[in-house]
């Protein structure tokens, strides 16, 4: 029984596309992620997850939490835990700033998108967010509506 060889792909950009309609994005870095070897190799087959994620602070440390990585396929004794706590790498300056505007009220930081740079190394962009009122999100709506009936228009 041979297995086919699986190819990974270079352009991996996962997004999470629910924190654009729940949060007003205020300000935006890249981090790398600390991660074994089995999740490096999830990630360059797309099989992850930022729907529920949420990043927090452990002292002066940046961790995301509920970031979903689906077990490798091929590893067998050695595979990770999927929902684990990653630790999230920053400079120390970086950190700083987003511990001082954390602790504002109604401010949290959000993991908006994952993919893998030229390098071949996994970086997470994380959000300083802001969330959306009802009336915020109601007015999103409709802009969206309004494009898509003018691209409707135009074919």
């Amino acid at each position: 029984m041979t297995q086919e060889k699986k190819s990974f792909s270079k352009n991996i950009n996962i997004k999470n596309k629910k924190a654009s309609f729940e949060y007003h994005f205020l300000d935006k870095y890249i981090a790398g992620i600390a991660l074994t070897g089995t999740e490096i190799k999830s990630i360059r087959e797309g099989k992850a997850s930022l729907q529920h994620a949420y990043c927090y602070f452990n002292r002066t440390e940046l961790f995301v939490k509920e970031m979903n990585i689906t077990p490798y396929s091929l590893a067998k004794h050695y595979n990770h835990d999927p929902k684990r706590e990653r630790k999230l790498l920053l400079k120390k300056k970086e950190l700083e700033k987003l511990l001082d505007k954390s602790k504002e009220t109604s401010i949290t930081i959000i993991p908006t998108r994952l993919f893998i740079n030229d390098r071949g190394l996994a970086k997470l962009e994380v959000a300083l967010a802001k969330g959306k009122k009802l009336h915020d999100k109601r007015e999103d709506i409709k802009k969206k509506d309004t494009e898509r009936e003018l691209s409707r228009m135009n074919y």
